[in-house]
């Protein structure tokens, strides 16, 4: 009870100072708040993870009953990450919000939504409560929109604002359908009702219970086609809250589903299946929409659906082994959804890091007026390499483990003999490895045209490397992803008993720590992994020595005989992937803008493309056009004519007096006839 109240304390401390304190400490007072609340919260999640799990019920009131909070291993591990992810971000932004310094009251709001964004997503991981947890889940969804719409100047982010609180909500309505139905048969707020309720019914039932879940917690996880929020929301929002949202605010919608899955008994194999084919369509749409994006924030934001297409691809697998009662592919499944959604809240806060850093040099997004950022901003470049070299699941970094477990998982459900398993896992690999190439082209375009080669347009300042406060979290960030690289043993140990709860579905126990499935594979990929940057590490000290004393000679790159402007000679981020959106495009919705082009040197002339979303323009656009259709029929009832709107008032008076008497006329008609 003390570290609630100690949590509790800090907020509304934190919250009751930083309106009040001058705007150099607002910051400060939000970092102190956000490391406080990550202490206190981690040291019941460390607990749990070593097997301590922490409960505590609130005595409530007549409506809610007793509200507990409980923490298992689960709830710890994503506890952990959110902690992580929300430090980083904090210290990151301390030196990026300097920027906005004369917006004193928008910094004010911005530094208690950040706090109570942190406190709404530890909130969810640990109240198991319906109404505590849609109140937690509200605190969260409010304080990202305000966290969204910092720059509100801008109509385009407070349109985005407003879609992503839209979006929220129904979130919010169906997360309550599905907990309302709960309570209605069983008289009870408390998630243990969620499973007693399940085992009392047939497993339909249960089936349909999840989805109704699943449909909530797809749409902020950013499952297709519930992401359409999520290209508009992260280049909207400062950097570092872009990074803390890919990292851990869409990952809530993962808990939930995880969640859902240890209290509802249901038909795992069909909800595997189901969950399997929605995330091999996520993971493939994302990355091929991603490709073809020009602004560097809305590209890692599809990047963000097509990781969790991954993830979701690793849920899928294990639920399909609970149906199956198939442990090892349980294992392999949930262990490589838990394991990427660590690591992908790791490469990709570092990347969201470096687009902030890039943003405030160049001030500009646009990846077709940006080159050369390696030679001015190296430590930059550096990050933003390993961190895609993470997201495209190369070794010898953190993504290539998580996806290797679900490899692993993939092939092991080959050995059955189950033609619809046999169709599904062959589908699955082949979704995973085209997500995995598509995401190396398209990082290879991203990085490549950012910062190799020459600036392809002359900016309207020098551009400068961000500050130790900005590169230190972010090398914070690149130590986890190399470690988890090096030493995925450990990491897995430390999911051992978070899997547990999955593996018990089955009626199996723990797995020691040490001999975990696939235990020796990963122990490999450790040592190779240390011996391929050892040997890189002693090549660049032998080339370094080689060539300490030999003069160092400049000179232009040689032009094939054509001196005309360098940037002109460059590959643009459009023309790099040509061939593929010519492959693409049926599939993708790409307007083009073209200008012809005259003579054999030409003055002016191009092409432009602007890249779509096919699934907004079906599922919102068009859907949004028919309802304006349909309101505009109404349109002459607003005429403006005074006598009109006078006329609208007396006829809806009338009715009012009316109707109740013509009701009750019929009812006492009904029964005289049934008198009769």
């Amino acid at each position: 009870m003390a570290i609630i109240a100690a949590f509790i304390f800090v907020i509304l401390s934190a919250m009751a100072l930083i309106p009040w304190v001058n705007v150099r400490w607002k910051g400060i007072v939000t970092v102190a708040a956000v490391c406080l609340l990550a202490l206190l919260s981690s040291r019941i999640a460390v607990g749990a993870l070593s097997g301590n799990e922490f409960e505590y019920i609130f005595r409530g009131s007549a409506v809610t009953g007793p509200i507990p909070v409980r923490v298992d291993a689960l709830s710890g591990f994503f506890i952990l990450i959110i902690n992580f992810t929300f430090i980083t971000g904090a210290f990151f932004g301390l030196q990026y919000m300097k920027a906005y310094r004369e917006q004193s009251t928008g910094i004010s709001l911005h530094g208690i939504s950040f706090i109570l964004a942190q406190a709404g997503l530890l909130g969810i991981c640990s109240l198991q409560h319906s109404i505590a947890f849609l109140t937690a889940w509200e605190i969260m969804a409010l304080s990202s929109f305000i966290l969204i719409i910092f720059e509100h100047n801008k109509r385009e982010t407070i349109k985005t604002g407003i879609n992503f609180l839209v979006q929220s909500h129904i979130c919010i309505m169906l997360l309550t359908l599905a907990f309302i139905w709960v309570a209605m048969r069983m008289n009870s707020y408390d998630f243990r009702a969620i499973a007693v309720f399940s085992n009392s019914g047939t497993l339909l039932v249960g089936v349909a219970l999840f989805l109704c879940f699943f449909l909530g917690f797809a749409i902020k996880a950013g499952f297709v086609p519930f992401h359409t929020w999520l290209p508009y929301a992260h280049p909207a929002a400062p950097s570092h809250v872009s990074g803390v949202m890919s990292g851990v605010i869409i990952k809530i919608g993962i808990y939930g589903m995880l969640r859902m899955l240890l209290l509802i008994k249901c038909d795992y194999l069909l909800v595997g299946y189901i969950i399997l084919f929605i995330s091999v369509i996520t993971g493939i749409y994302g990355v091929m929409l991603a490709i073809v994006q020009h602004n560097l924030k809305r590209l890692l934001a599809y990047h963000s659906i097509e990781n969790i297409g991954i993830i979701g691809i690793g849920i899928g697998l294990g639920c399909i082994g609970i149906g199956k009662g198939n442990n090892l592919l349980v294992y392999l499944g949930f262990a490589g959804a838990l394991l990427h959604t660590l690591n992908h809240s790791l490469f990709k806060s570092l990347l969201f890091y470096g687009a902030g850093n890039v943003y405030q040099s160049a001030h500009t997004m646009d990846i077709e007026k940006l080159g050369g950022l390696g030679k001015q901003m190296p430590h930059s470049s550096f990050l933003f390499l390993v961190a895609s070299l993470a997201i495209c699941g190369l070794p010898p970094f953190n993504g290539f483990v998580s996806e290797f477990l679900i490899y692993n998982g993939l092939f092991s459900g080959l050995q059955g003999s189950d033609k619809v398993l046999l169709s599904g896992i062959v589908g699955a690999l082949f979704g995973l490895p085209l997500i995995g190439g598509l995401a190396m082209l398209c990082f290879t375009k991203a990085y490549g045209t950012l910062f190799l080669g020459r600036p392809r347009h002359s900016l309207p300042q020098p551009l400068r490397e961000a500050g130790p406060g900005k590169l230190i979290p972010m090398y914070a960030v690149l130590l986890f992803i190399v470690g988890i690289g090096l030493f995925p043993g450990i990491f897995m140990d430390v999911l051992a008993r978070p899997l547990a709860l999955f593996t018990r579905l089955n009626g199996e126990g723990n797995f020691a720590p040490g001999k975990l499935p696939a235990g020796n594979a990963l122990s490999m990929i450790g040592n190779w992994a240390a011996a391929f940057l050892l040997l890189a590490g002693l090549i660049y000290w032998v080339r370094k020595k080689a060539t300490a004393n030999k003069p160092v000679t400049r000179n232009s790159t040689w032009g094939c005989g054509y001196t005309g402007p360098g940037e002109k000679m460059q590959y643009t981020a459009s023309s790099f992937i040509r061939t593929y959106r010519k492959l693409a495009e049926p599939l993708l919705l790409i307007h083009k803008r073209k200008k012809e082009i005259k003579e054999v040197f030409p003055r002016d002339g191009g092409q432009e493309t602007h890249p779509y979303d096919k699934s907004e323009a079906w599922l919102i656009d068009y859907p949004l056009q028919l309802l304006k259709g349909f309101f505009n029929r109404f349109t002459f009832l607003q005429n403006g004519n005074l006598q009109f709107y006078i006329l609208y008032g007396v006829v809806f008076i009338s009715l009012v007096l009316i109707v109740p008497f013509v009701f009750d006329y019929l009812l006492s008609l009904v029964k005289f006839l049934n008198k009769l």
